[in-house]
This record gives structure tokens, sequence and C-alpha cells, in this order.
């Protein structure tokens, strides 16, 4: 199978870094086709800006999702949007890496997602009526494959556990898991996440690395995340809002589970 692997971290021999390469040789053991876009070292531009459609005209007003679309549907996206669209085409399998800054991923990695996931490609696609809503969450270019995060926290697990003062870490990763990978089309697998990141010493490095090795075999059988898909019945369409029999004294971000 095709993996490819979207690494955000400025050091290689952060814990991070370390991680990647035991995810990469496992991957690489079994078999695996595997592609690493290192972000940091490809000097990946975050910002979306005028410089991403080079079409357009210089009096014409930047509207970012038509000029992305208009540079989609033309070819005209630049060289590197085009090579990390052609590598999501390419792999079965999509693993997000990166520390968790400030309730998020680093500004690198959404700024690759910001450029990537061009209208037309990722968002804006399929039909829209009265039966459907585009494809688009749990349908799309990602469709068929499995896309997972590993990511590291700086706090305890218990602040990120159900009554910890930083949220839930499913309710924290929900906008990436739900919003980036889901919405178009993957089957998203439960997050591998690592606490007290700078806490590793040699013996919690090896159990951490069991773990990894772990999850990289487990990556197509492992069930993923059930997340309601949006065309098949449990959303009113087109307010996009559940029925009431799907979400009867429940909130939050569990409504969008099927279980």
């Amino acid at each position: 199978m095709n993996i490819l692997i979207v690494f955000a971290h400025p050091e290689p021999r952060s814990l991070n870094g370390a991680l990647r390469d035991v995810a990469v040789a496992q991957l690489e053991a079994d078999g695996h086709a595997i592609q690493v876009s290192d972000l940091y070292a490809m000097n990946w531009k975050a910002e979306i800006d005028r410089a991403d459609f080079p079409a357009l005209g210089a009096d014409a007003r930047l509207r970012v999702a038509l000029s992305s679309g208009e540079a989609y549907a033309t070819g005209t996206l630049t060289d590197d949007v085009v090579a990390e669209q052609e590598k999501l085409r390419w792999a079965d399998a999509v693993i997000l890496q990166f520390p968790i800054w400030w309730f998020s991923m680093p500004a690198i990695l959404k700024g690759w997602v910001e450029r990537v996931y061009a209208l037309g490609f990722a968002y804006g696609v399929g039909e829209h009526s009265d039966n459907r809503w585009g494809d688009r969450y749990g349908e799309g270019v990602l469709a068929g494959k499995r896309a997972m995060l590993i990511a590291t926290a700086g706090g305890w697990p218990e602040h990120y556990g159900p009554r910890g003062i930083n949220g839930p870490i499913d309710d924290l990763l929900f906008p990436i898991n739900h919003g980036i990978l889901f919405y178009p089309g993957a089957d998203v697998l439960p997050p591998y996440v690592v606490y007290q990141a700078d806490r590793t010493n040699e013996a919690r490095f090896e159990k951490l690395a069991g773990e990894v090795r772990e999850r990289m075999q487990t990556l197509f059988t492992i069930p993923p995340i059930p997340y309601r898909k949006q065309n098949y019945g449990d959303y009113q369409i087109p307010t996009m809002t559940l029925h009431d029999e799907h979400h009867t004294g429940m909130a939050g971000f569990a409504v969008h589970h099927t279980e």
C-alpha cells in the first residue's frame, strides 16, 4: 500500500522526528511504499496569497476560494501544490504528524492544508441539490483512503481528559479529524497522542516506539472513528443539521458519531 506522511516539526532530532523514523521503518519493513512531506525541510510556503495563483490578473481582486477553483480547473496552481495533490491521490493512507502547539497544528501544516485543499479538489465538489450537498463528510477526493494523526503534547494525559482543563483530546482534535480529514472523505482512525513529550527518556521512548510500530501494523485493520456520513440520511439537507432522532439528549461533537 502507499502511505503519505505529512510531517511538521522544525527539528529532525525531536521526539516527533524519531517517532516518524520508527513509523517509516515499520511501514517499509511491512512492504509499503512511503512518501514523506517534511514541510520544514521543504521550506514549505505556509501562507496562501496572490503568489499561489500566477494566472490571476494584476488588477483582479483576490477571492481565495474562487481563485483557487479557477487555478485548479485551468491547471495553473503552483508546482509545489500540484505535487502534494498528486501525493494525496497516490496514497492509500495519509498520516499527519505534528506537535500540538496552542491547541492546534503548527502554522506550516495549516498552511499546507489551506494551499493544497484547493476548491474543486478537496471541497466544492459534487452535486448540490435537495438530496445531496456535495461530496464531503465521508465522500470526496480522500474517499476509500485511511487517515490518522500522530501528535505530541507537553501536558499530562489528565490535562486532556474528560474533565481536564485543556479540554478532551478528542474534542481538541475534532476540527482536524472531522473537518480536515473526514470532510474530503477519508476513513479517520483514532489518533496516536504522546503526552508529556518533553519528559521522554530512553526507556519511555522504547515503549512509545513499540506503540507506533503496532499502530503502523494495524493501519489498515483498526476500525475508524464512526463519524456520520453527510449524504446517508442522518442530516437534513440543505441545513445540514441532524434529524431529531439522532441527537436526543446529546450535545457537542459526540452527536456526529454513529455510536
